[in-house]
């Protein structure tokens, strides 16, 4: 389990976290939802380790990472740019960090996350010769293969669309529960939040919104940033949203 508790972080003394507290599963999906500015990637390069809170604690499995560098967490991320290496081809990138950490995943072990990511036709390619979605799983097996203790993922889909952005979600969703990997994702768009996670952290303006299922944050809202922020931004969407989740609900104030 992941625990974070009274995160307060703040930048040339503007609050950006305020008293922020939840608790991670492990082996769970969570998003962190927001609109630009509210907080979600400072969260998250502080369960990385890239930054440090001013206040607060972090916890994982009730050891103290708080003041632990990033290093030594054993926590990965994937970030938005894919950050792949472009003078190595897909194999070389895949396997990159085992050259300092050979014992880490077996022969065996990356040769089937290659087949399970669909590379294996890829291996030889450089990386200029991917499409994004093709860029996005070398990212992920490269670092699905130094087993991490958790995986960050940095907005995964925001390069993507139509048919490739579902494929990389069944994936990521794949992978979790094939290696029962704690998996954190920073997103802005409400339609992946809702059918990629298992619990959907909703920040506003530094604090917490709502942290809840997502079928809770459709029918529950907490409060009215929630039902606008998550509601009329689905509009566009309505069609996958609420295939999955019912009926839309009534924003406060419109007529029933």
């Amino acid at each position: 389990m992941l625990e974070l508790e009274h995160i307060q972080k703040a930048f040339d003394g503007v609050p950006v976290l305020k008293d922020l507290s939840l608790q991670v599963e492990d082996g769970e999906i969570v998003s962190i939802l927001g609109p630009s500015g509210c907080g979600k990637t400072t969260l998250l390069n502080i369960i990385l380790g890239i930054v440090d809170a001013d206040q607060g604690e972090i916890r994982y499995s009730g050891e103290d990472l708080t003041r632990t560098p990033m290093e030594k967490r054993g926590f990965n991320i994937v970030f938005q740019d894919y950050a792949l290496f472009p003078n190595l081809n897909v194999q070389q990138n895949i396997t990159y960090g085992l050259r300092n950490k050979p014992g880490i995943s077996s022969r065996e072990e990356v040769d089937e996350l290659i087949d399970l990511l669909g590379l294996r036709e890829h291996l030889g390619k450089r990386i200029d010769q991917l499409s994004g979605g093709q860029k996005q799983r070398v990212a992920l097996a490269r670092t699905l293969v130094m087993k991490p203790r958790i995986l960050l993922l940095d907005e995964p889909l925001s390069a993507l669309d139509g048919v490739i952005k579902e494929s990389i979600k069944d994936r990521i969703k794949t992978i979790a529960r094939e290696y029962h990997l704690t998996t954190i994702i920073v997103t802005h768009d409400p339609e992946e939040a809702l059918t990629l996670s298992d619990r959907v952290l909703i920040i506003d303006q530094g604090s917490i919104s709502q942290y809840a299922r997502p079928d809770e944050i459709v029918h529950q809202p907490r409060n009215d940033f929630v039902r606008k922020f998550i509601l009329r931004q689905l509009e566009i969407k309505r069609g996958n949203i609420y295939a999955l989740f019912g009926d839309r609900p009534q924003l406060a104030g419109e007529a029933v």
